[in-house]
């Protein structure tokens, strides 16, 4: 077979095979490296013997080298410098201090556990003091968390494998120049990241204001590529002033294009996305692959020690210290105290180490990559399948989040307001109408006059603590184009927007959605005038096992009628919004309002309601006002 056919095929199986393991990764829901690492080792030459990454030569070097640069960009672009002002200081400890603390822990756990030589046991700690962003991210999108937890992983991963990369380099530097002393050391270190810093903010700031002029002479998909280039041009140029300089540079261009708001951010970041889990694939299954499991096996418990203590010990005892004064609770110390699972920087570094060490004679080198994928392997396998249920467990996921964010104090949304606030939820309302505003001062929500479109203002308002998001207004089209934006920006685990069923607005292109708020036949504009004339009812009914699909058509023919609006869904603790496509379960409590035509004056002679706002001093006393059932039809 002609041996460019042969190396073509190669890549062929490996992006094949890394989409594969993507899409699985998907479907269970579970970190997809974890398929990568069995799918990339089976058919390696201790499996299935298909794929042989070493035929690549020099090419594998090119290709991780990259990737990875693709791979630090985009994590670079997906880094909120206003998200990472509320976890600065523990960020910045946690690359700085925590860096020391597991360079130094896992030295001496490799060298005691591990029995590698003070040299290799260094090296090895260089190597896993990163936390893979191509690890985190999807976690974190399959384990939604707290933002302040999601924010200070996210930006670890992203920061720290620069750092940790140089470090890693200097410390070869030091094995392969032992005559080199420790100001060599530091002039190393330093050197390599002032260049990539000063190299990346740069770029960064030429490929922002590339974009922000609008060039009309460039397509949509020309600019993507245009920066894809510029990223890999500034990779080079650092590297080329000073070697494993380039990744630190990257990682800043893609927080300086970030920053610089240019008008295709999102277009570039979903292109960049892309390559990026493209990158992550093959880069796994092609180091995965070359991988020998005898060499593992050969490591024994010693190695296997030395791994739980940097997972067990090394790692809270770093948070810990680095979280010191933080407003981190213990929660949501403890959660990521236990998420550091190690991705593509570590493996592809020290795959690259292995073969340098090789060439030089030193010994050692398939033992420091054995014991570097055994620890990608097992932080993987174990942080990473159990984050889910240890974020449950310490109550930290986002769908447990409670409180609310209303914008429109209309009649209806200040109603809604007391209902979350009676139940002890924190609530917060936004309008741009002073009058408005003051009716629900009047009853004692917190309001915002200001308009919710403003960023700073749904910060301000605590949009990123509180788990629901719901704009509520008489304009239907200004609902939804709120809710897309607080999604957009903030990414609250609910969103909601109270908007005609014949809408023409696009939904986002992402995969959590705005919902569509209640189960209305009729206007909202209409719903808040019977509120403010007093022409409602306010009730709420237990969906009973017995006679549950009675209760139900019950229910729906009521809506239909456009008689009944249910407002708030009990689940669990909680309340939430009702959606216009809500499922009803035997056993939820409704909140909802009946249209009571009833003219006030005759409201008032029967004993009914007469104010124009429901004010009710506790929730216990909504009226209860049980739908239908087959007994009582």
């Amino acid at each position: 077979m002609d041996g460019s056919f042969t190396l073509t095929l190669q890549i062929i199986i490996a992006v094949f095979a890394g989409i594969t393991a993507q899409v699985l990764g998907e479907t269970f829901k579970v970190p997809g490296i974890v398929f990568l690492l069995i799918i990339g080792i089976a058919l390696g030459s201790d499996g299935l013997n298909i794929l042989h990454p070493s035929d690549l030569g020099v090419g594998l070097e090119v290709i991780v080298a990259l990737l990875v640069a693709i791979i630090l960009f985009e994590g670079g672009l997906n880094l909120e410098l206003r998200d990472l002002g509320r976890v600065s200081s523990s960020l910045r400890n946690l690359v700085t201090i925590g860096t020391g603390i597991t360079l130094f822990g896992g030295s001496m756990a490799a060298h005691w556990l591990g029995e590698f030589p003070w040299q290799l046991a260094f090296l090895y700690a260089s190597l896993v003091v990163v936390t893979g962003p191509t690890v985190i991210g999807p976690l974190l999108k399959q384990v939604p968390v707290d933002r302040q937890v999601a924010t200070l992983l996210e930006g670890e991963g992203v920061l720290i494998d620069p750092v940790g990369a140089i470090l890693a380099v200097v410390v070869l530097d030091t094995i392969l120049n032992s005559e080199a002393g420790a100001m060599e050391f530091l002039t190393g270190l330093f050197l390599r990241g002032g260049i990539g810093i000063a190299i990346g903010l740069i770029g960064g700031a030429l490929i922002g204001l590339l974009l922000k002029r609008r060039l009309t002479f460039l397509s949509e998909d020309l600019k993507n590529l245009v920066v894809l280039a510029g990223v890999w041009g500034i990779f080079g140029v650092s590297q080329m002033i000073r070697s494993e300089s380039g990744l630190m540079a990257v990682v800043l261009a893609g927080v300086v294009v970030r920053a610089l708001s240019v008008p295709e951010e999102r277009m570039l970041r979903r292109f960049k996305g892309q390559l990026t889990m493209l990158g992550v694939s093959v880069l796994f299954i092609l180091l995965a692959a070359d991988l020998s499991i005898a060499s593992v096996f050969a490591l024994g418990w010693g190695s296997v020690l030395t791994v739980l203590c940097l997972m067990f010990i090394i790692r809270p005892l770093s948070i810990w210290i680095c979280t010191i004064g933080s407003q981190l609770n213990w929660r949501q110390k403890l959660f990521v105290a236990w998420v550091g699972p190690k991705g593509i920087v570590s493996a592809s570094v020290a795959s690259l180490f292995a073969i340098l060490l090789t060439q030089r004679g030193i010994t050692g080198g398939d033992s420091l990559k054995a014991i570097v994928f055994l620890t990608i392997m097992m932080t993987v396998v174990i942080q990473g399948l159990s984050a889910r249920w240890v974020a449950r467990w310490l109550n930290l996921t986002s769908e447990g989040v409670k409180g609310a964010v209303i914008v429109g104090c209309s009649p209806l949304g200040v109603l809604l307001g007391e209902l979350f606030q009676q139940e002890g939820e924190s609530v917060v309302m936004i309008d741009t109408d002073p009058e408005a505003c003051e009716k629900a001062e009047e009853a004692n929500l917190p309001v915002m006059q200001s308009s919710a479109l403003d960023e700073t203002v749904l910060e301000e308002a605590g949009i990123e603590s509180l788990g629901t998001f719901l704009a509520t207004t008489n304009n239907g089209e200004v609902n939804l184009v709120l809710a897309q934006r607080a999604l957009e920006e903030f990414q609250p685990p609910r969103v909601f927007a109270a908007f005609p069923k014949n809408s023409q607005a696009k939904t986002p292109a992402n995969k959590t959605k705005v919902n569509q708020a209640f189960m209305s036949q009729i206007p909202i504009k209409i719903w808040n005038e019977y509120v403010a004339e007093g022409k409602i009812k306010l009730g709420h009914t237990v969906l009973r096992e017995e006679g549950f699909s009675f209760q139900q058509v019950h229910l729906q023919a009521l809506i239909r009628a456009g008689e009944l609006l249910p407002l708030l869904v009990r689940h669990g603790n909680s309340l939430q919004v009702v959606k216009a496509d809500q499922q009803w379960q035997p056993g939820e409590e409704i909140y909802y309002l009946l249209h009571d035509p009833r003219p006030k004056l005759l409201k008032r002679l029967s004993g009914g309601e007469s104010s124009s706002r429901l004010a009710l001093e506790r929730l216990a006393e909504v009226e209860e006002v049980p739908l239908a059932t087959p007994e009582n039809n």
